[in-house]
């Protein structure tokens, strides 16, 4: 993940900043709207991106910064498909605001909440809150994505056409994870949770927090998970190594963490990984020996051992993950 800015796409689509007064744009369902929550700056984001849009378009050069919901509502709710909320850095979003206003979206697939809004935004940062209102707020959204734990809140809920869910952040709240577990998501087929440290609020345990997810039963469609970013990231791979959903995987990701050789052998030691697509284990404390392993006994498996953490001499003071701060 690169904070140096804010998403430049979303959903397959190319992230168009909202503006209100914003001239109509030729196909508004082409794009994935980003939307400024707290009106936090004046002038508009304060990105090089948007600073250069203003720049070549003289119409939005003078707008005031800050999300005007129901404008954008009016203006574009009935046809646009994606939808990326910003971060302000100081306050958790608005979340029964935003339902609101998606509930008046009917057209909308995929939404993305806490996009940071400048280049020094760390995604420790990032506030959150109870998100579950807004997938409540639209029966047929298909991708749900939020970036930031802190506050972060996910109670149980049951979705029929929810197809990606994942939650980025430094470090994972144990009932977000419990809630993830509990829910009922029949059309799930990509679930990604980024569990990282404890220092950041990763409180996620393997048997009392992730015990759903790894058994699967509310997710018969589920074809790739990833488990990234993760401290612990050696007992996920051993829990993972019999858990029951791993069968039906296409794809497992337990990229980003902090992976040695002990949990890369228990990964080998425990069910059959043959049927799988694809295993990622970018940013990893293997050995060479061990990564060598992993790609002979999964042969026929793209194994991703790229971005080796150890030092030329195969040794490291302490394992960390990728993303943190």
């Amino acid at each position: 993940m690169d904070n140096d800015d804010h998403l430049r796409s979303f959903a397959g689509l190319p992230a168009l900043e909202y503006f209100p007064g914003l001239a109509d744009t030729p196909d508004p369902a082409a794009v994935a709207w980003r939307l400024s929550y707290g009106g936090l700056w004046s002038g508009g984001c304060p990105c090089s991106t948007c600073a250069d849009d203003r720049r070549q378009r003289p119409e939005i050069a003078d707008l005031s910064g800050g999300m005007d919901l129901d404008e954008f509502v009016a203006q574009y709710g009935d046809v646009a498909t994606a939808l990326i909320i910003a971060d302000g850095d100081e306050d958790a979003p608005d979340i029964e605001r935003i339902a609101a206003a998606v509930a008046k979206m009917p057209r909308l697939r995929a939404l993305f909440v806490g996009d940071v809004i400048d280049r020094a935004a760390q995604i420790s940062w990032v506030h959150q809150a109870d998100v579950t209102p807004l997938p409540a707020a639209a029966p047929r959204l298909e991708h749900l994505q939020v970036r930031g734990s802190d506050g972060l809140e996910f109670p149980a809920v049951r979705h029929e056409h929810l197809r990606r869910l994942v939650f980025e952040g430094g470090g994972l709240p144990g009932p977000v994870a419990r809630g993830v577990g509990a829910s009922d998501l029949p059309a799930l087929e990509h679930l990604e949770l980024y569990l990282g440290t404890e220092w950041y609020g990763g409180s996620a345990t393997i048997v009392d927090d992730l015990a759903g997810v790894l058994a699967g039963d509310r997710l018969p469609k589920l074809r790739y998970l990833g488990l990234r970013n993760a401290e612990l990231a050696d007992e996920v791979a051993a829990a993972v190594s019999h858990a029951p959903v791993v069968a039906r995987l296409e794809e497992l990701d337990l990229s980003l963490g902090a992976l040695s050789d002990a949990g890369a052998e228990a990964l080998l030691a425990g069910q059959p990984l043959t049927h799988l697509r694809r295993l990622s284990v970018e940013h990893h404390f293997l050995t060479d020996d061990m990564a060598a392993q992993l790609d002979e006994q999964l042969a026929s498996v793209d194994v991703d051992t790229s971005d080796p953490q150890l030092g030329v001499d195969g040794d490291s003071d302490e394992r960390y993950i990728s993303i943190s701060e």
